[in-house]
């Protein structure tokens, strides 16, 4: 039993993982150059706070990448596939554009070029949407299925040291220097992911048989349809046969509601209870920040140590319990052993449930059409999540703290009735290649 979890435990520092852990560093970087560290940009310029706001739409691809998914999944661009290979090459190739882009929005000015600075944050944007579909591909092709709950621990992990990076690193650099160098820095650091595109393996590759056969003399019409039909319409059409694919994407949705339901009031309930802000930033953001960290890697540990299914039960109750400790802070009051307590705990389940809920996803994408169906899922509970969570503040405001937060442990039963049904019915831990 000692040799098992010990062995879970060296998995992370395989040459792979440690890729998968950098290329997850490249993937949160951009998020905060066209985000918060943005806004801090705009409101030091002095541009108003409507249209501060305005720029939220810029992270639209996020959320909407899917789209496009089927492009990176199947098509190959010219020399760069011969020199790389299919994955690699959108990997560099997307990464060269999102460099590009962030050093163009470096040199924007935004109080007198809003237009330019806008055009440039909605490429950084695309180009690091992109950057994402190809990454997780990448990843779910080159692990096995042992190694996908640590991989899945690993990219999270690095995403949120590149979001660190590029939120408070960036802000430490602004106040030192002008933002355009402090763009110039964070393009800099994306050289890592250029790194290990160049230097890492390529996936091995999966052929896609195309829908029906293409004579030799057929027209381009014809090959054209054939290859549309491959690369924008089997993927999804391989999911949606296989059986309770409509529960998969339910529990995709409420696997972590309850979770983002605490999140999102979180903030304004530590406020309105008394927390100072200075409280709130030293316990709530950074010492949850590497709370969060140690749930990513205990979760690909649990997997790799119990298996997926096993995994995602513990972590499923492990949150629900989180959210308990928010509606007992009510009671307590502002009481600062306490909230570290719930935030350290609820940080660390967190964690270990994303880390889970990652490689579940993972599991779930066929390997011939891995960027476009992990890119829907992804997307899909992105989505979902934003949109069932954007009630909360009105459900504050009708309960007292303590109710609320209890419910939000109520809304987590779903999602593990949903585990339930799945794992006794339709669980499969990988697709094989169609």
């Amino acid at each position: 039993m000692p040799s098992r979890w010990v062995a879970a435990l060296a998995v992370y520092l395989e040459p792979r993982l440690l890729a998968v852990l950098c290329l997850g560093f490249a993937s949160g970087l951009p998020l905060a150059l066209t985000g918060q560290t943005l806004q801090a940009w705009l409101t030091e310029d002095g541009l108003s706070l409507g249209a501060i706001g305005l720029f939220a739409a810029v992270g639209t691809p996020y959320t909407l990448k899917f789209l496009w998914a089927p492009l990176v999944d199947q098509a190959r661009l010219p020399l760069f596939s011969r020199l790389f290979g299919r994955r690699r090459s959108w990997l560099i190739a997307t990464q060269i554009v999102l460099i590009a882009a962030i050093l163009l929005l470096g040199a924007a000015d935004p109080r007198h070029m809003i237009a330019l600075t806008a055009i440039a944050a909605l490429l950084v944007a695309i180009a690091s949407a992109t950057q994402d579909i190809v990454i997780d591909a990448w990843r779910v092709e080159m692990l096995d299925e042992r190694r996908q709950g640590a991989g899945a621990a690993m990219i999270v992990f690095g995403y949120r040291l590149g979001m660190l990076a590029s939120g408070a690193g960036a802000l430490y650099l602004a106040s030192a220097t002008t933002w355009f160098w402090t763009y110039a820095a964070m393009a800099a650091l994306l050289l890592v992911g250029v790194a290990v595109a160049l230097l890492g393996p390529e996936p091995e590759p999966v052929e896609v048989p195309p829908a029906a056969p293409v004579a030799a003399g057929a027209d381009h019409l014809r090959r054209a349809a054939s290859w549309l039909y491959t690369a924008a319409i089997a993927p999804f059409a391989e999911f949606l046969q296989r059986p309770g694919w409509l529960a998969i994407l339910a529990f995709a949705m409420l696997f972590k509601l309850g979770d983002s339901l605490a999140g999102v009031m979180a903030t304004s309930f530590y406020l309105k209870l008394g927390f100072s802000k200075i409280d709130i930033a030293n316990v709530a953001k950074l010492y949850g920040f590497f709370a969060t960290l140690l749930g990513l890697f205990l979760g690909g540990w649990l997997m790799n140590a119990v298996g997926l299914v096993r995994a995602l039960w513990v972590c499923g109750f492990l949150q629900l319990g989180s959210n308990l400790l928010f509606a007992a802070l009510a009671q307590v009051g502002p009481d600062l052993a306490f909230l570290s307590l719930t935030v350290g705990i609820e940080n660390l389940t967190g964690g270990m449930g994303t880390a889970a809920l990652v490689a579940y996803l993972s599991s779930l994408c066929n390997l011939s059409y891995t960027a476009t169906q992990y890119a829907l899922l992804s997307s899909f509970t992105a989505v979902a999540r934003t949109w069932l969570s954007s009630f909360a503040g009105y459900a504050a405001e009708y309960f007292d703290w303590f109710l609320f937060f209890t419910l939000t442990a109520v809304a987590a039963l779903p999602g593990l009735a949903l585990l339930w049904w799945l794992t006794r019915f339709t669980f499969r831990p990988a697709a094989p290649p169609a």
